[in-house]
């Protein structure tokens, strides 16, 4: 069993330090003995977010931790809510593995895994997909899905599942069917643009959204047309994007154009549409409106956060806002129960009231290797709620638990690399995928 390892660098460790002081690792290993050298105050990480309440008015409960046997989407299931799900109490490192290219100075890995039939499915910068066996690491098959004609350029996309299939988006303005069993390719769609998120599959259809911001819901048997539905053009964007929410025959769009679309499933008649940009800009990028987070569709409501620096909440079928918060993010909301977890474009980690989005507490988490000079970014991707864990990890290559219910730091564990892409969770077993490629399974 792995006991906690706590990377050197002293501003990444001074806030693990602080809250790893009386409990033991998230990771169920003994306790690591204080690192030397200089503690650095944890108060230097805060903003000017502060929670809106105390916890002892306010206590947090959430429903228990139940199974779940797949993760066939990015961000879990269609609709991108995945409440709490459990996990063994003391995880360690089950087994490793090497999905194929890793990132790059010109390429980024952003492919979230998905989970499905005991089998993983990666895509890496090469935009060759991989199935895993889920209990071992084992290497099931490999598909190469470069056309012939192109030999660089990667433009990363992502994976999704249903039925005995993956769809995978790329670069390369195609969304691809393959046979989750082979690696087969079944079918190859053209469509308008190269599509740099996940496509999200439902209900016997494919939703891919291509750099035109128009959207393409295909046929999942065959690849064929089914309708479009499409967003204001935009020029500048970050890296990655969203992929849609369906549930209650509504899909919801993110646009990099700040625009959030609901559109009926069945015909693509637009029910309402939203802009999440804001006036608030504090630099240049704030500037970019991209709704990089995917959204989430929960009871009926929508919960979407934008790069530029606002989140909501929308009833799904009349689009009217519930709330509204002047706070950014490119990471997904996690709904469980009554709460929301997210993590801000300040890397810092709220939980909040579902229904009004109050803020119940924050934690700031390390934004620099040099806290003084600002050098050295650090940027958080999660959360994943597992069995009473609030699970984050760094691009400076560690995984940290935090308590959903008070903020505080419960562990920490080493990655081989830095992470971009969320973890995920089925049957039991987390999964991290850092930027070498690397594979890893905690169970």
């Amino acid at each position: 069993m792995n006991s906690i390892r706590i990377l050197t660098r002293v501003s990444t460790v001074a806030i693990l330090v602080m809250g790893l002081s009386a409990c033991e690792s998230w990771m169920g290993g003994s306790e690591a003995p204080p690192l030397p050298g200089e503690r650095i105050s944890v108060l230097k990480h805060e903003s000017a977010l502060q929670p809106e309440t105390t916890l002892e008015t306010v206590e947090i409960r959430l429903p228990a931790p139940s199974p779940t046997p797949d993760w066939p989407q990015s961000g879990g299931y269609a609709n991108h809510a995945m409440h709490h799900i459990s996990a063994a109490p003391q995880l360690s490192e089950r087994w490793s593995t090497d999905i194929g290219a890793g990132a790059s100075a010109g390429e980024r890995l952003t492919a979230t895994p998905i989970i499905a039939d005991g089998r993983i499915f990666t895509m890496d910068t090469d935009s060759d997909v991989s199935a895993f066996d889920a209990a071992n690491g084992k290497l099931l098959w490999r598909t190469e899905l470069t056309p012939d004609e192109e030999d660089d350029g990667h433009i990363p996309g992502g994976l999704a599942y249903e039925n005995g299939r993956v769809f995978a988006g790329t670069g390369f303005a195609q969304v691809i069917a393959l046979d989750a069993a082979s690696g087969q390719i079944v079918w190859r769609k053209a469509v308008s643009g190269p599509v740099r998120s996940a496509p999200t599959a439902r209900g016997g259809r494919v939703f891919a959204v291509a750099l035109d911001n128009k959207l393409h819901a295909l046929s999942a048997l065959d690849g064929s047309l089914l309708w479009t539905h499409s967003g204001s053009a935009e020029l500048a964007m970050l890296l990655g994007a969203a992929s849609p929410a369906v549930d209650q025959g509504v899909v919801v769009v993110p646009y990099t154009s700040g625009e959030l679309a609901a559109v009926k499933v069945d015909n693509g008649r637009q029910l309402w549409l939203d802009s999440l940009t804001t006036r608030r800009q504090t630099d240049a990028t704030a500037a970019l409106a991209h709704i990089r987070a995917n959204p989430v569709i929960d009871r009926g409501i929508v919960f979407a956060i934008s790069h530029s620096g606002l989140m909501v909440a929308i009833d799904l079928r009349s689009g009217t806002r519930l709330w509204e918060k002047n706070i950014g993010g490119q990471e997904s909301f996690w709904v469980a129960g009554d709460y929301l977890f997210t993590l801000t474009g300040d890397e810092e980690l709220l939980a909040m009231e579902r229904n009004t989005g109050r803020i119940l507490w924050v934690r700031s988490l390390p934004r620099w290797d040099d806290i003084d000079a600002r050098e050295g970014a650090i940027v958080w991707t999660g959360p994943l709620l597992v069995s009473d864990r609030l699970i984050v990890a760094s691009s400076r290559g560690v995984a940290i638990a935090i308590s959903p219910y008070t903020g505080d730091i419960l562990g920490s564990v080493e990655m081989p690399d830095g992470v971009s892409v969320p973890p995920v969770v089925a049957g039991e077993t987390v999964y991290f995928l850092s930027d070498d490629a690397t594979l890893t399974a905690y169970r």
